[in-house]
């Protein structure tokens, strides 16, 4: 069951075989048997030996090792005894390093253990994350952890955030139904995903996938699978063959020489032998650890955690770097840009109300909120709520009245076209009435510019109210259309200034994110990026390997992506021959 967004309840139910109460204990019990735990983490119990024993596949080492068993052949035990001390100290240098970070990391996975609550034997059951199972009906409200791929069946203000899929800052709105099938992973509203968690609302969903068969799941598998050799280990892998080659050659030639000169075969054959180890770089392999160990321990002072030893020279040798854009090159982080009025100027009064309307609603507190709060420096305001009409899916749009001693207004902030369809007039920039119909091309024209400049922006307008009458949803209607939310998630400090250096050392830029593609322009050309090229996630699903390992290249930004999107991309740009 790859794809389940287009199933409806009743046809997911009949294929999970299980129904809106829940599993029994006994039936959750045979189903994690048959599924497994839900975790991504594989069996590392032999992993410790297979790392011990990676430590000696290098050609250099093996041509040591190989020296070694020859002058304990020729009799020569203290340059065999050497030898072997020096090739395990170099691969004890390694192991310990990997070792350590790998068990940083397992460190760090241990200090949380989830749970969630699910409906066993027709009860709220609050169950360890590992033992949910597909079936499972888990119940989840905000701060919640999703704990497999779930399809919604009912949902009360449900949002989520999903950067770690999408590269979406803002929280993305989830509720129940049907769609396409292939609808693609951005765009599953009815789903929700292991990884992704509630930012807010309420909701009930049926798990459909646990563990590695989830979309998170898929993506920890790719990354758990064997790792490529890196270019570092390329070419010591080179240079041991060459050692060998030169060694092998000259064994033979000065071997062929001495017979040549009628020397004895077998004094010959020990004199090439006993020169070939003199020839092996014995202490090239500790060289080698120590130095990139060194670099291993400067790197943990800054923070970062090197899983492999040969990855640093790597890390110096690249010529492209690829880099996700929310969190990484942007704050990650919501913040107010402007509030304009209708001709495009900035409002202190649409502020006003979108910050009236931010503040005192006592629904969905999210990150615009917080944003357009923050935004506020005024005083505190006299106004108090009178009565609030919450956000939903359908209307896509908050109204909340409230009043001071002078004034009663409703204020509405949403979903730019539906606050308009709610407005029979709109306010111009000198405060005169204008009906709706005479400007709302022009409205709409200048929300197209805004958003293709890179910015999320929302609809704001009020109507007066009375304090003897609340404001009801019927009511939502003949208001005034007064202007612009805009806002937009900020570079980081001094990124510009690292790109720019990048550039100068060699080292190409190179965007992928699941965030929209005009967004991700806007972007690349606030951080200076001349004409950049993007390519979406469509564009991409519909292009051959050999075209990717063509234009990847030459492409700046690859917006719009699926998490197995981005591993395609990588691997493209390593087919064309560069270092990331």
């Amino acid at each position: 069951m790859d794809s389940f967004c287009q199933l409806s309840q009743v046809e997911a139910f009949a294929r999970l075989g299980c129904n809106e109460h829940g599993l029994s204990s006994g039936e959750a019990r045979s189903r994690l048997k048959k599924y497994g735990r839900n975790t991504i983490r594989t069996n590392t119990g032999n992993s410790a030996c297979r790392l011990f024993l990676s430590q000696f596949k290098s050609p250099v080492t093996l041509l040591l090792i190989v020296a070694a068993l020859l002058s304990a052949g020729l009799g020569d035990v203290a340059d065999t005894v050497i030898i072997l001390i020096i090739v395990l100290i170099s691969s004890c240098l390694g192991f310990w390093q990997e070792k350590g970070a790998a068990n940083a990391v397992s460190a760090l996975l241990k200090l949380v253990r989830l749970h969630c609550d699910v409906l066993r034997d027709g009860a709220k059951k609050a169950v360890p994350a590992e033992e949910a199972v597909p079936g499972d009906i888990v119940i989840l409200t905000a701060g919640d952890i999703i704990p497999g791929d779930c399809l919604i069946l009912t949902s009360q203000e449900l949002f989520t955030d999903e950067a770690a899929f999408t590269g979406e800052t803002y929280p993305v709105e989830k509720n129940a139904g049907l769609l396409a099938t292939g609808t693609s992973l951005a765009k599953r509203s009815n789903s929700l995903l292991m990884g992704s968690h509630v930012i807010s609302g309420k909701a009930t969903a049926l798990i459909i996938k646990t563990g590695t068969a989830t979309e998170f799941g898929k993506i920890s598998a790719g990354l758990q699978s064997a790792l490529p050799p890196t270019e570092f280990e390329r070419g010591i892998r080179r240079f041991g063959y060459l050692l060998m080659e030169i060694t092998l050659l000259l064994v033979i030639i000065i071997f062929a020489i001495n017979v040549f000169l009628h020397k004895p075969v077998l004094d010959s054959l020990l004199f090439s032998l006993a020169l070939s180890v003199g020839l092996t770089p014995q202490l090239l392999p500790a060289i080698i650890s120590v130095n990139l160990a060194t670099g291993a321990r400067r790197m943990a002072k800054q923070k970062v955690i090197v899983k492999r030893l040969s990855a640093i020279e790597n890390f110096g040798s690249m010529d492209i770097l690829c880099s996700d854009k929310t969190g990484t090159i942007t704050e990650g982080k919501v913040v107010l840009k402007d509030t304009l009025d209708t001709s495009g100027n900035h409002s202190d009064k649409v502020l006003l109300y979108s910050w009236l309307n931010a503040s005192l609603q006592q629904g969905f507190h999210n990150p615009i909120d917080a944003a357009i709060c923050a935004a506020y420096k005024e005083e505190q305001s006299t106004y108090t709520v009178q009565t609030e009409i919450p956000y939903d899916f359908i209307r896509k749009r908050l109204t909340i009245q409230v009043r001071n001693d002078k004034t009663n207004l409703a204020i509405t902030k949403g979903a730019l076209t539906n606050v308009l369809e709610v407005c029979s007039q709109f306010e111009t920039a000198h405060g005169k009435l204008v009906p709706m119909s005479t400007g709302k091309n022009v409205i709409l024209k200048r929300y197209e510019e805004l958003s293709e400049a890179g910015f999320r922006t929302l609809g704001v307008a009020y109507k007066n109210g009375s304090s003897d009458i609340d404001f009801t949803r019927e009511n939502e209607k003949e208001m005034i259309f007064v202007g612009f939310i805009t806002l937009f998630d900020p570079p980081k400090a001094n990124v510009a200034e690292t790109i720019s250096q990048m550039n100068g050392l060699g080292v190409r830029l190179k965007i992928i994110t699941g965030d929209n593609a005009l967004i991700a322009k806007s972007l690349a050309l606030e951080l200076g990026m001349k004409d950049p090229r993007i390519l979406t996630g469509a564009g991409l699903q519909k292009m051959s390997d050999a075209a990717l390992i063509h234009q990847a290249p030459l492409t700046h930004i690859f917006a719009e992506v699926e998490p197995n999107q981005k591993e395609r991309i990588i691997s493209a740009l390593k087919k064309a021959g560069h270092v990331k």
